[in-house]
């Protein structure tokens, strides 16, 4: 089974993946850290929170380098990491 078809491309899971993207490297989720002021503390908290895999999937998709390096980890199109983010809160704005 490959990794798209454990995310089921379901929108909550490409934010848990993003999340882990993230987190697996300090200096990627220290600039997310920085960039949405949030702690450590409070990102362990609201980990599972839609609102929060929809700030992670935005911060991917501000940096086309970074976009392109999860999508290819999770064997996704960057398209349906978009798509993800399009179906979490906030996600009709971006339509």
């Amino acid at each position: 089974m490959t990794k798209s078809h454990r995310t089921g491309r379901d929108p909550e899971l490409v934010g848990l993946a993003a999340l882990g993207f993230l987190a697996c490297e300090p200096d990627r989720l220290a600039r997310f850290l920085a960039l949405t002021g949030m702690g450590l503390e409070a990102l362990r908290e609201r980990a599972g929170e839609p609102a929060l895999l929809a700030a992670v999937l935005d911060h991917l998709l501000a940096d086309e380098s970074l976009l392109f390096l999860f999508a290819e980890a999770e064997a996704l199109h960057p398209s349906e990491v978009a798509a993800a983010r399009a179906k979490l809160p906030g996600g009709a704005a971006l339509s």
